[in-house]
């Protein structure tokens, strides 16, 4: 392939047909977080939901020469604080080979011009506290890095929870 230098970057909003890419892409980065068990979506999964009525998501593709060598996965979330829509990312990933130049800023470009078209208040993600190349490149196109933490319930817990009755006390 050549140098992403010498051929032009096309940053395009993904379609349901490109659902084995996304979830190639899913698990890449799932294995680059030290989590590749964590990533068990399927193709066939990905591209129902994008063709539903109301899909929950959206992604971009970076591409060169029609080749997908980076991804974008988000969704609309809410600030109440602010009183209006956002942006929220949950995967952005650029193969390894193509870091370094300029890939994942075009991506955060176009989806910062979907958060002003939209008329979103802001673009939120999270990223691993120990991913310092992420870290520093956030912080380099302006980015606050927060210093907050992800909960998660799923599973059993989740069940466990929707199945308790109020005021039950701590659910174990």
């Amino acid at each position: 392939m050549k140098n992403t230098l010498e051929t032009e970057v096309v940053v395009r909003f993904a379609q349901a047909s490109d659902a084995p890419v996304i979830v190639n892409f899913i698990k890449e980065l799932a294995r680059y977080e030290k989590m590749p068990e964590a990533a068990t979506a399927s193709s066939e999964e990905i591209a129902i939901q994008m063709q539903s009525m109301k899909p929950p998501f959206e992604c971009l593709l970076a591409e060169i020469d029609n080749v997908a060598i980076g991804f974008a996965l988000f969704f609309q979330n809410y600030s109440t604080w602010q009183g209006q829509p956002g942006l929220f990312l949950e995967d952005l990933f650029v193969q390894e080979e193509y870091r370094g130049r300029g890939i994942g800023t075009k991506l955060l470009k176009k989806l910062a011009d979907v958060c002003i078209e939209r008329d979103y208040g802001r673009m939120e993600w999270e990223v691993m506290p120990w991913i310092q190349p992420a870290l520093e490149f956030y912080a380099s196109i302006g980015s606050e890095i927060l210093d907050k933490k992800k909960c998660r319930l799923a599973g059993d817990a989740l069940m466990r929870l929707s199945r308790s009755k109020d005021g039950d006390g701590p659910i174990h």
